[in-house]
């Protein structure tokens, strides 16, 4: 079994400075923790090079300024931070997480008189779904929706929009899925609890508008992939109802990478040669080779 996140051996980047991993420590009454609005990015090396890493860090920034606060640090900054985290524990593959919060100065729903934190984080991690990248994905369709604008910054990449993801995976890991499906709050197909989703019909694909969720880096990878290759994509609102009338599904993200997806509740799709071709062409995009 793999260390306990909080105790285990390497090194972290905390606020301008590498520290031992135990050492990184922060206070019980952090704004963040209790009021959520700690932003965050997930980003993978492979050969000890994070794909895409600046568009990534770019994303880490404007997710600060939708939550009312700025990172104290320069996107060279977080840039050299990453690498230096890559190089002082000796990763070649690795998961990447950036992470910037409130800090412990005040309580109270205000976080205007808070400082701000940043750590960056490495750590290995092989497939996200396991065999599922593989065999395909099983998904639930979870009774937590995707929310409207109106109600937070959904553009944001911030903890406190993940509390509905969890609650669905949780319930998907449960009933003995791999993951969930979430509506919106409009009832159209929005997303899995962590990565986009697309499908297939007689060689077009259909994916939903991300106007609600996060338009992917991964995702838009996978677009310029199928753009490339000309398939026809078709951007729009997808009705549950339609499901069944897709041939093949798969799920886009950093931690998901391209997964393709065998089930969703009771509707079953085929692993077809189009699906497959996207991933394999995303693996040899994401070491370089392509």
């Amino acid at each position: 079994m793999a260390d306990s996140f909080d105790d285990r051996d390497g090194w972290l980047w905390l606020d301008g400075r590498m520290v031992p991993w135990r050492e990184a420590t922060l206070h019980v009454l952090t704004h963040s923790l209790h009021y959520g609005g700690a932003v965050f990015e997930g980003e993978r090396a492979y050969g000890g090079v994070i794909f895409k890493s600046v568009q990534h860090s770019e994303r880490l920034f404007r997710s600060a300024e939708y939550m009312d606060y700025e990172i104290p640090f320069n996107l060279r900054d977080i840039e050299a931070a990453k690498a230096d985290v890559i190089r002082r524990n000796g990763f070649s593959d690795a998961y990447v997480r950036v992470i910037a919060w409130r800090g412990s100065q005040t309580m109270g729903v205000s976080g205007l008189p808070n400082n701000t934190h940043v750590a960056v984080t490495a750590y290995p991690w092989g497939t996200y779904y396991g065999e599922a990248r593989k065999i395909g994905a099983t998904l639930d369709i979870a009774r937590w929706k995707r929310p409207s604008p109106e109600t937070l910054p959904c553009l944001a990449k911030t903890s406190g929009a993940y509390m509905i993801c969890t609650l669905a995976k949780n319930e998907a890991d449960r009933k003995g899925y791999t993951d969930a499906l979430m509506f919106d709050y409009r009832g159209y197909v929005a997303e899995s609890t962590g990565a986009n989703i697309f499908f297939v019909r007689d060689g077009e694909i259909h994916t939903p508008t991300p106007d609600c969720f996060l338009n992917g880096i991964t995702r838009n990878t996978v677009l310029d992939i199928l753009a490339r290759d000309n398939v026809t994509v078709h951007e729009r609102h997808i009705e549950p109802s339609e499901l069944e009338s897709f041939q093949q599904c798969f799920l886009t993200g950093t931690a998901a990478e391209v997964t393709p997806v065998r089930s969703i509740g009771d509707t079953n799709f085929e692993i077809g040669t189009l699906v497959r071709g996207i991933s394999d062409e995303y693996d040899r995009i994401v070491r370089g080779n392509r």
